[in-house]
């Protein structure tokens, strides 16, 4: 049995009144925590990064689980979102899609699936991307 769970999605031109609205990534995260059976482990960090680099400004999110962590950065330039869940609890990958599609309405998503073991390291066979 691995490790732990790690889904990484990279979203393409999102709703901009979503990605820049610290209480809406809130209960983004709220319903993400809720609808995939985690626990969240504390308040989400929500913090506005990189304003003198136009590129790269954004919010990042943090968010603690009891199983692991939930992180994202949205880039309010392009309107693009760059998140990643990892959990030793296993979690339901096509749930995180439906909940990013509600809050977020990407027009494109890519994704990489990750078994981690560092026991037995991963290997190119274990990523899956999408």
């Amino acid at each position: 049995m691995a490790w732990g769970q790690h889904l990484i999605l990279d979203m393409a031109d999102c709703n901009r009144s979503a990605i820049t609205d610290a209480d809406k990534i809130r209960c983004f995260s709220a319903d993400l925590v809720e609808k995939i059976g985690m626990i969240a482990f504390g308040e989400p960090v929500i913090e506005h990064f990189a304003t003198d680099t136009p590129e790269a400004a954004g919010y990042s999110l943090v968010q603690l689980i009891e199983t692991s962590n939930i992180t994202a950065h949205f880039a309010e330039l392009t309107g693009d979102v760059y998140l990643d869940v990892f959990s030793c609890k296993p979690f339901d990958e096509g749930t995180v899609l439906d909940v990013c599609e509600l809050h977020f309405q990407p027009r494109h998503t890519s994704r990489v699936s990750l078994q981690r073991d560092a026991r037995k390291g991963t290997k190119t066979g274990d990523l899956v991307a999408a």
